[in-house]
């Protein structure tokens, strides 16, 4: 249980949903980036550097650590490193 509580934590610290904030949509905690944005950049084949650069209050371990809990964002860093190696 306590691992439980520690991974609510850690997700409590990368993004958040509140009805008040962005209409409800998922954001980056502390801030009222929603986290939509940066799946559109990141399909739209920009940098996570570029995008850090037009939303400086999200912090790259959000992204990183979104990344990693979000299947959307595997599968594109899947597509993405399988491009580069070609």
């Amino acid at each position: 249980m306590a691992d439980r509580e520690r991974n609510t934590i850690n997700l409590q610290k990368v993004v958040s949903r509140d009805p008040e904030i962005h209409s409800g949509d998922l954001v980056f905690a502390g801030t009222r980036v929603p986290v939509g944005s940066l799946v559109c950049y990141l399909k739209g084949g920009y940098s996570i550097e570029e995008y850090l650069k037009e939303f400086p209050s999200v912090q790259r371990w959000q992204i990183e650590s979104y990344l990693e809990l979000s299947a959307e964002g595997l599968d594109h860093l899947r597509m993405q490193n399988a491009g580069a190696s070609r």
